[in-house]
């Protein structure tokens, strides 16, 4: 499988709708092309709301999926096995609120792909909606929804843990009150901490650095990229 060609088209789609991919260069684009062809052809997609899925709409999901993963491991999204796009934000049929994205521990990711676009197209406002579900996927890759991932070391677990549970406290705290670096969805609970951690670390990185230092340090170390 690996030994396909890249189909011309999806360098297009990339260098139209991913605005980090035209900043990697040598080993580090072939192993990032590497992955999201194994991502595209692994994972099944299936259209809702009256979309019918296309390879656009794979690579530039996927793309995403890949930008977190890239200094990691694909195998991170092992128990991922499919992703339901919507052509626009949606409903569940008991509950008006709108939603742009989810993620299932069962192993299904749900996206807009209206969202999806409008978070790749802002790549500096601290909101995208594609990464902060696959971030999710990472967070429960070791069974559980709990804002902590599978880390590299099992000395990496206490710091982890009293740093993210600071922050966690801090964004609680300071959300209501005056403008924080993260969006204050985070502090719904771990989960969503790490999730819209993530989106900050990798879509606003020098303001987190300055922000939050040890925050950035953790993200850091996990996802093994200086963003």
């Amino acid at each position: 499988m690996m030994k396909r060609p890249l189909p011309p088209e999806w360098t297009g789609w990339l260098a139209q709708h991913v605005p980090f991919y035209p900043d990697l260069a040598g080993e580090v684009r072939e192993r990032f092309l590497r992955y999201l062809r194994a991502f595209v052809w692994d994972k099944h997609f299936f259209g809702a709301g009256g979309l019918e899925v296309t390879d656009e709409h794979r690579v530039v999901i996927a793309a995403a999926a890949v930008r977190l993963v890239l200094n990691l491991d694909l195998s991170y999204y092992d128990n991922l096995t499919e992703i339901i796009v919507y052509p626009h934000d949606y409903h569940h049929p008991d509950n008006e609120a709108v939603i742009l994205g989810e993620a299932q521990h069962w192993g299904t990711v749900v996206l807009s792909w209206t969202a999806v676009l409008d978070g790749m197209a802002n790549p500096r406002d601290g909101h995208d909606t594609a990464l902060h579900e696959f971030a999710h996927v990472l967070d429960v890759a070791d069974g559980a929804f709990d804002g902590t991932p599978e880390l590299h070391r099992g000395g990496d677990y206490r710091t982890w843990a009293r740093v993210m549970s600071k922050e966690f406290l801090k964004l609680r705290h300071d959300a209501p009150r005056r403008k924080t670096v993260l969006r204050e969805y985070g502090a719904t609970d771990e989960a969503e901490f790490f999730a819209v951690a993530s989106e900050t670390f990798f879509e606003q990185p020098g303001q987190l650095k300055e922000k939050a230092p040890e925050l950035y340090d953790e993200l850091k170390r996990f996802y093994r990229v200086e963003p």
